[in-house]
Formats: C-alpha cells, sequence, structure tokens
C-alpha cells in the first residue's frame, strides 16, 4: 500500500520480501509463542469476563471514537434516521390532532389554516422532519403561526440536530486524526542485532521516518517483557523491566530526521547482562520499543510501538549504512533499511565476558578491574613484563611496599655523606692554595 502510494520505493519491498525468504525462520520449528505486543504496534491482549460494562457508557465519546468504522457508521445512520422517525411522527399527530389531514373538496369552502403546509401523510411528515434538521428547505412545507406547539417541536428539532451533527462531526474528525494514524510513517527494522561496539556487547534496532513533517521532541523508551518469579516464590507472568538507551546526552531524546540504530550496551545492570549465543533461543523475553513525540503539523501526541521476541535478534550481525551525501545533500537509501551484515562476535554473554576480562564484583555498585594494565596470563593469573601475579594477590603489581620505600631512604643519606665528605676536602684545598 505504501510503495502504491509512493512513500516507498519498490526495492524497499522487494529487499523486504527477499530478506523473508532467505532469512531462516525458527519460530516455524517451535511452538508459537504469545507476543505482547505486535509488529504494527497493537497490544496483543484480550479483556474478557469484564462485569462492569456500565463504565464504558459514562465515557460516551470516548467508547465512540475506539469503534471500528463500520461500527461507527452504523451508530450514525442509526442516530440520524431515529432523530428523523421520531419528530416525522410528532410532526404527523400535531397534524392529525388540528386536522389537517382530512380530505376536503377542492370546490368547498376552505379550512383552517393548518400548522404545517402541505403534509397529507407520514411520507410527507417525514420529509418535513428531514428538511427541518439538515436545513434543505425546498419550499413547499413550511411551520405557520397557527399552533405554538408546532413552533416548540421545530425549535427542539433544531437543537437536538445540531447536538447530534456536533458529536457525530467531532467523532469522525477524531478517529481520521487519532494519532496513531501519524505513527503508520514510522517504521522499525524487522530484526534486532546484537553486535559488539567499543569493546562492548550491544543491542541494537534501527527506526526511520518516512515523512518530511518531523517528530518534535521524540523519546524512545525500552522495556523487557518476561517471566519472573520471587524469593516467595510469586510468579509474575508479565514483569516490565526498563532498559537504559545508550545516548551522549543521558536521556532518551533522539532528533529523528533520518534513521537512526538505537543501541543499549549490555552491561552490569542491563537485563540482557547474562543473555548469550546460547540462550538466546531458549529465553522467554520480549523487548518492546515505544517511540512518542507531538506531530509538527498537528502538535497531537503521538506514540509508535513495536518488539521483538528472541526469534528477531539476530546474534553476531550488524546493520549496514543507508546514509549517503550527493549534490550536497544527505540521502536514505530505504531499500537496506533492514540489510545486516555478520561481524566476528564471541558466543558468550556480556557477563562471561567480564569475567573472562577479568572484572570482578566488590558490591552492588561497584565494579573494577584486577590490577590496572594487567593481561590475561593463563587460568587465574596475570602478566605483565613477563612476571605473573595471581588475582588473589593482596597487591597489584604496582604497588610498592614498604622495603622499597626503606632502601631509598637509606640510599638518599649515603649520597648526602659523600656530598659533605667532599665539600670538605674543596674547602681544606682552597685554604692550602691561600696559605700558600
Amino acid at each position: 500500500m505504501l510503495a502504491r502510494k509512493g512513500l516507498l520505493p519498490d526495492g524497499f519491498l522487494l529487499t523486504r520480501l527477499a530478506e523473508d525468504q532467505n532469512q531462516p525462520n525458527r519460530s516455524r520449528s517451535r511452538c508459537q509463542r504469545a507476543r505482547f505486543i505486535t509488529k504494527t504496534g497493537s497490544c496483543n491482549v484480550a479483556h474478557k469476563n469484564i462485569r462492569e460494562q456500565g463504565r464504558f457508557l459514562q465515557d460516551v465519546f470516548t467508547t465512540m471514537v475506539d469503534l471500528k468504522w463500520q461500527h461507527s457508521l452504523l451508530i450514525f445512520t442509526s442516530a440520524f434516521l431515529c432523530s428523523w422517525m421520531l419528530f416525522a411522527m410528532m410532526w404527523w399527530l400535531l397534524a392529525f390532532a388540528h386536522g389537517d389531514l382530512e380530505t376536503r373538496d377542492p370546490d368547498g369552502e376552505p379550512g383552517p389554516v393548518p400548522c404545517v403546509t402541505a403534509i397529507h401523510s407520514f411520507t410527507s411528515a417525514f420529509l418535513f422532519s428531514i428538511e427541518v434538521q439538515v436545513t434543505i428547505g425546498f419550499g413547499g412545507r413550511m411551520v405557520t403561526e397557527e399552533c405554538p406547539l408546532a413552533i416548540t417541536v421545530l425549535i427542539i428539532q433544531n437543537i437536538l440536530g445540531l447536538i447530534i451533527n456536533a458529536v457525530l462531526l467531532g467523532c469522525v474528525f477524531m478517529k481520521t486524526a487519532q494519532a496513531n494514524r501519524r505513527a503508520e510513517t514510522l517504521i522499525f527494522s524487522k530484526n534486532a542485532v546484537i553486535a559488539p561496539r567499543n569493546g562492548r556487547p550491544t543491542f541494537m534496532f534501527r527506526v526511520g521516518d518516512l515523512r518530511k513533517s518531523m517528530i518534535i521532541s521524540a523519546t524512545i523508551q525500552l522495556q523487557v517483557i518476561r517471566r519472573m518469579v520471587t524469593a516467595e516464590g510469586e510468579v509474575i507472568p508479565v514483569c516490565q523491566l526498563d532498559i537504559q538507551v545508550e545516548n551522549p546526552l543521558r536521556s532518551n531524546g533522539i532528533f529523528l530526521v533520518s534513521p537512526l540504530i538505537i543501541s543499549h550496551t549490555m552491561e552490569r545492570g542491563s537485563p540482557l547482562y547474562e543473555l548469550s549465543a546460547q540462550s538466546l533461543a531458549s529465553e522467554d523475553i520480549e523487548i518492546i520499543v515505544i517511540l512518542e513525540g507531538v506531530v509538527e503539523t498537528t502538535g497531537i501526541t503521538m506514540q509508535a510501538r513495536t518488539s521483538y521476541t528472541p526469534e528477531e535478534i539476530l546474534w553476531g550481525q550488524r546493520f549496514v549504512s543507508v546514509i549517503t551525501e550527493e549534490d550536497g545533500r544527505y540521502c536514505v537509501n530505504y531499500s537496506k533499511f533492514g540489510n545486516t551484515v555478520p561481524v566476528r562476535m564471541p558466543g558468550l554473554s556480556a557477563k562471561e565476558l567480564d569475567q573472562t576480562r577479568g572484572v570482578q564484583e566488590d558490591g552492588p555498585d561497584q565494579v573494577h578491574m584486577q590490577g590496572w594494565g594487567l593481561v590475561r596470563a593463563g587460568r587465574g593469573g596475570f602478566r605483565r613484563g613477563g612476571r605473573t601475579c595471581h588475582a588473589s594477590a593482596p597487591q597489584p603489581w604496582y604497588a610498592q611496599s614498604g622495603n622499597t620505600e626503606k632502601e631509598a631512604e637509606l640510599k638518599g643519606q649515603k649520597k648526602a655523606v659523600q656530598l659533605e665528605v667532599i665539600g670538605r676536602q674543596v674547602e681544606e684545598d682552597a685554604l692550602a692554595d691561600m696559605s700558600d
């Protein structure tokens, strides 16, 4: 659909189809997992056994906006037809009570002035009701001053008709201008990747905006949905854990003028710290991405969502570049939006890599290296300059012992004695020269 509208090039869709065919589908060989958020951003939650259904009627406007289009159109049509039929019945009763429906001889004496002219049946009363409520006014039927009750009914129908028009038109406008409509042109990469960045395993995915109008104050948030069991044995089926987005500004704000690669470093304190290539396939987790911002053209707050399951996370892959510089401006090639390339990366988790590199934990908030500048020299030891020291040594190699300090002091005293002797010899030689 987006390709037919010209929003996406045909190459983008062809490339995505080729990726779907070439990439092995690991979910077919396993049981289909239920996901919390679908790839389109809708919540995959079914609400059942709701006993307090009356709460939805207390907020009728929101309930009508949340309805599907076919149900909304049915309600709109029924509201207009019911109001026209109700007032048509009232106009017919007025005409019947006043005697306007009685047949008269056209050659005889004229009858009394009717309440509403040219009403002879219920069909003509229904047509007059439509003319009054939608203010068409064909000119064949009109209210006279004969019946004050007819004037009152005319006022009531006009006011009620304006209220119905305002509510229904407001619902139509809100349904067409909903914030999730803007999210249709925000795209996320189909797969997320885990690749090394600055020497650390990093979780990454790509997000882009197809429109030229920007998202103001755009922020992105990551959450991990997983099943957890507390120390007391309580099972939490849906536990939400926040993930810190890697950003030099120490905030979740992004400037979405071109496709960006959002990253999260898998370090200590991260919910993905113990995730490895082998355990990724068996993990029951789901990473949810939430992008929020203000639409520049309308000023409406919008939100786009997607999620990644373990089958959609590629280990040892990296996104290719999609931005090039041509004719003095940057160009984005969306045909490579989801393309990845393999990179050399061990299958160990970030925790195992830290243990291999010699990172130890001294407390809940302290992590430091065992010695500065140490290099791994086999199991249980480090080396520097051909010397090996064990991790259990009380002091690193750069620490100076007390014996060394004493030796330095002794050497300084020895040098001072030598200088005094040399000074005395110089003074004696000078006195001897003067006496001569």
